[in-house]
């Protein structure tokens, strides 16, 4: 018989646990090295403070810290009239206007006419060419890798939030980092109803716990080995880019694929930091919830058929992190049949003599309890939910809690689904879900509209 915890263990995941215990050693290194950092005399920390190295050039080079304006913003766009204009003034209110580039990807909207209306430079495609090979075509054409050292891929419907260079850029000090990933945030402030409350909960809880349990204990120095760096807001150096194949044939999706070159050609490490925070806007109907996933789960398969595995720490990680989503895939998906198997003799206990329920009830019943199944799934789902709540002080979680179970069976089905379509051909090209207008928060704005005079003063 399974036990309750057993089953919690198996529902949380290996995955779960394993990076949560490196997040955690990362954190205690953190704290220390701020303690000795406190407690050392302003000479030795001088002294000890290590200079930004040229990776390629050796030791004897040091680098300036990065700045600001040292960065190429570039946001595809397809058809975002509705939020194009709100992401750039975000980013122009942290970046130089003149840094920020638009490539509008067979748009037939009001996308060009909004970007160029702003002072960015915009591009277009001749025809809707896919993400990646908007990007792709975009650096070439507006020459970023000659004239920055580190370009960001921002998406359109992605608002930066002041702080973001400063934590981002930080990471960069690093020679060995060349691309950091963004903290991402679910933007507030659309009126949704109860389905789109539930779906971006949903997706605000996974961006909760994993980045702080799964990606801060994956781009731990000592660990270093993420399988993504999220394409919202990203940061790479330039110097590696022409060794990325940023647009290879039949992927939907390129920031799996960025970051697999990335470990595959040891090009160098991913970094990551809570402080570089941008805020999307995630699905808010079942709908494009569904499109979504399914695209994220076939770009991860497609990648991973792409890059076959090799001697390496990622691929181990990344062989534990696939073999556990298609194990709690499966799960997840049995889950309502294991319910119904143990409950329905419970409720009406003639149901055993029915043919195939009584030896069924059994196979499941020698292995576990309607009890400790309900406990180990719930109540590791709650324990989630109440730290959720705690951190991002919102209690709408715990009201809408026992839906979760749910959208995580629905998630399970769809992986599953995409699993064998990754050996189909793709051409890669994107339509954006529903974007909806958001009420900016009155101190944000009054923030960005600070950062933009501090920016447009120093760029003077």
């Amino acid at each position: 018989m399974i036990p309750w915890w057993g089953l919690a263990v198996g529902v949380l995941g290996v995955n779960f646990l394993l990076w949560g215990s490196a997040s955690l050693c990362r954190l205690a290194g953190i704290t220390l090295g701020r303690g000795h950092a406190r407690s050392a005399p302003a000479a030795l920390r001088a002294v000890r403070a290590p200079a930004a190295l040229d990776a390629r050039s050796g030791p004897a080079v040091a680098r300036a810290r990065l700045t600001v304006n040292d960065v190429a913003v570039l946001i595809p766009a397809h058809n975002e009239a509705v939020v194009i204009g709100d992401t750039l003034t975000a980013i122009m209110a942290l970046a130089p206007r003149a840094n920020v580039h638009v490539v509008s990807d067979g748009s037939t909207d009001k996308t060009v006419r909004i970007a160029r209306r702003t002072g960015a430079k915009v591009i277009a495609t001749r025809e809707n060419v896919g993400k990646a090979g908007a990007l792709a075509e975009a650096i070439e054409r507006f020459g970023l890798i000659t004239r920055f050292r580190v370009i960001m891929l921002l998406d359109a419907d992605t608002r930066v939030e002041p702080g973001y260079f400063e934590a981002g850029l930080a990471m960069f000090d690093d020679p060995d980092v060349v691309a950091v990933a963004g903290c991402v945030r679910t933007a507030r402030g659309r009126k949704l109803g109860f389905a789109g409350n539930l779906l971006v909960s949903h997706r605000q809880r996974i961006y909760a716990i994993g980045q702080r349990v799964l990606k801060f204990g994956q781009t731990w120095a000592r660990t270093n080995a993420t399988p993504i760096v999220p394409g919202f807001a990203s940061m790479y150096r330039t110097e590696v880019l022409p060794y990325i194949d940023m647009n290879p044939p039949g992927l939907v999706i390129e920031d799996f694929n960025m970051t697999f070159e990335i470990y595959q050609k040891r090009l160098g490490k991913v970094a990551f930091s809570l402080g570089a925070v941008a805020v999307t806007q995630d699905p808010d109907n079942l709908r494009d919830y569904v499109r979504q996933i399914k695209r994220w789960g076939l770009g991860l398969w497609q990648t991973v058929r792409r890059h076959p595995p090799r001697l390496s720490l990622f691929s181990a990680m990344l062989t534990v992190l696939l073999l556990e989503l298609l194990t709690s895939s499966m799960f997840f998906l049995l889950l309502p049949f294991l319910v119904v198997v143990l409950a329905l003799p419970v409720v009406y206990p003639d149901a055993l003599f029915w043919p195939g329920i009584a030896s069924a009830h059994d196979s499941v019943a020698a292995h576990m309890t309607l009890r400790v199944l309900l406990l180990a799934v719930t109540g590791a789902d709650l324990a989630l939910t109440c730290v959720v709540a705690l951190i991002e002080r919102r209690l709408r979680f715990l009201a809408l809690w026992i839906f979760f179970p749910f959208l995580r069976v629905l998630d399970a089905a769809i992986a599953l689904y995409v699993f064998p379509r990754a050996w189909m051909s793709s051409t890669g090209r994107w339509t954006s879900p529903a974007r909806r207008a958001v009420e900016m928060r009155p101190a944000l704005r009054d923030q960005m509209s600070m950062s933009s005079a501090v920016t447009a003063s120093s760029t003077d």
